[in-house]
C-alpha cells in the first residue's frame, strides 16, 4: 500500500483542491490501495505531525471546490534553519514527521518558497513531488502555474465591471492587482480588460506618459482605466541604489495604503477629472478554479501520479510548451519568472495603444 503525504503552502489558490484530487485519482488508478496524510496548515502541520487521515473518497467533488481542505500557511525559507519560537527545530521535526508516518513520497504544492523547502527536504533523503501553484505564475521552469488562470479571470472581471462605471461617470479609474514582483496577473489581465495603461513592476514608468496617455483617452472617449500591479514604482525610485529605494518605498506606505493611491494622488494633480481607485484584492484568490485551471491540475496529478510510480522524486512537474513534463526541484528553486520586457504580448498591447509608461 503507497502512503502519501500531501501539503499545500503559502498563498492560496483556486485550483489547490483540483490539484490533490488529480494526484489521488491518478494514484488510485495505478495502485489501488492509498494512505493518504494531508497535513494540516502547510509545512506547520509536518513540523509538528498535525495532519487529517484522508480517503479517495474525500476528495471526490473537489475539482470545482475552491481554497483548500488542509489549509495553509507561509513558512519563509530564509527562516527555514532558524527556530520556531517553542524552540522547536523545522528540517529535523519534519523529517521525524516523514519518517515516523513511513510516508512513501511527500507531494507539496506550493510556490518560489515552498518548493525551495521542498528541494530542502529532498536533499535531506525525503521521496518529494512539487507541483507549481501561485497566481502569479511566477515560478522559473513552467510555462504555467495553477491559480493563474483562474485570477485572471477574476481580475478581469473586475475591470470589466469598472468599466461600465468609469464609462457612466467620465471618471478615471486606477485598478490595482495582485503582482509584487512580477506582473503577469497585471499585464494579461490588462489586456484582457481593455485597459488604457499597464503599469508593472518589472518596467518602471514614467508619470508623464502615463499622463499624455489618459490625456488622449479622456479627450477620445471620456473615460480612462489605468491597470497597476502592486509592486509597479517610477523610474525615479527605480533607480535608486537598494537601500536608499527600501527607505523610500517604507515612507510612501505611511503615507499610501498601496501604490494605486499613489499613481491616482499623482493623476488629481493633472486632471480635473474624477478619480478613483478600485482594489479586487484577495478576490483574485477566490471562488472556483475555472475550466482551464481544472484542466491543468487534471494533467499536473496525473503527471505526478506518474513521477511516484517510477518513483523520479525530487521532481517538479511542469507545463512546457502545452506538454506537462518535470523538472529537478534544485533547477527552479530560488528563481522567479519575470515578465520580459521583450514579450510578444507586451508589443502586441502596444500595437493597440497601451501604454506601459516606459
Amino acid at each position: 500500500m503507497l502512503r502519501v503525504g500531501m501539503l499545500t503552502s503559502g498563498g492560496d489558490c483556486q485550483a489547490l483542491n483540483a490539484t490533490m484530487r488529480g494526484i489521488v485519482k491518478g494514484l488510485q488508478n495505478i495502485y489501488g490501495d492509498l494512505e493518504i496524510y494531508g497535513f494540516i496548515d502547510g509545512y506547520k502541520g509536518l513540523i509538528y505531525g498535525k495532519y487529517k487521515k484522508l480517503k479517495p473518497e474525500d476528495f471526490s467533488g473537489l475539482l470545482s471546490k475552491g481554497g483548500t481542505i488542509l489549509g495553509t500557511s507561509r513558512m519563509p525559507f530564509k527562516e527555514i534553519d532558524l527556530p520556531l519560537p517553542d524552540g522547536t527545530e523545522k528540517i529535523p521535526s519534519m523529517k521525524e514527521t516523514y519518517k515516523k508516518l513511513k510516508l512513501d513520497v511527500l507531494c507539496v504544492l506550493g510556490g518560489n518558497g515552498s518548493l525551495k523547502t521542498a528541494n530542502r527536504l529532498y536533499e535531506e533523503g525525503l521521496n518529494v513531488v512539487g507541483l507549481p501553484k501561485t497566481i502569479d505564475n511566477d515560478i522559473w521552469g513552467t510555462d504555467m502555474t495553477f491559480g493563474f488562470q483562474s485570477a485572471i479571470d477574476v481580475a478581469t472581471h473586475a475591470i470589466d465591471c469598472i468599466y461600465t462605471t468609469a464609462e457612466s461617470h467620465s471618471r478615471i479609474f486606477v485598478v490595482e492587482i495582485m503582482g509584487h514582483k512580477v506582473g503577469w496577473i497585471t499585464l494579461y489581465a490588462g489586456i484582457a480588460g481593455g485597459a488604457d495603461v499597464i503599469l508593472l513592476p518589472e518596467m518602471p514608468y514614467d508619470i508623464k506618459k502615463v499622463y499624455k496617455a489618459v490625456e488622449k483617452r479622456m479627450k477620445d472617449k471620456g473615460f480612462a482605466i489605468v491597470c497597476v500591479a502592486e509592486g509597479a514604482m517610477t523610474k525615479e525610485i527605480a533607480k535608486l541604489p537598494k537601500k536608499d529605494k527600501k527607505a523610500v518605498l517604507a515612507e510612501k506606505a505611511q503615507k499610501y495604503p498601496s501604490v494605486a493611491y499613489e499613481v491616482a494622488d499623482l493623476m488629481k494633480e493633472k486632471f480635473d477629472s474624477d478619480i478613483r481607485v478600485a482594489i479586487p484584492g484577495h478576490t483574485q484568490r477566490g471562488g472556483a478554479p475555472d475550466a482551464y485551471d481544472r484542466l491543468l491540475t487534471s494533467r499536473f496529478g496525473a503527471k505526478a501520479a506518474e513521477l511516484i510510480k517510477a518513483k523520479d522524486f525530487g521532481k517538479l512537474v511542469v507545463l512546457k510548451d502545452n506538454v506537462v513534463d518535470a523538472i529537478p526541484l534544485a533547477e527552479t528553486a530560488g528563481k522567479l519568472k519575470y515578465v520580459d520586457l521583450d514579450n510578444q504580448a507586451i508589443a502586441e498591447a502596444k500595437t493597440l495603444g497601451i501604454c506601459f509608461g516606459d
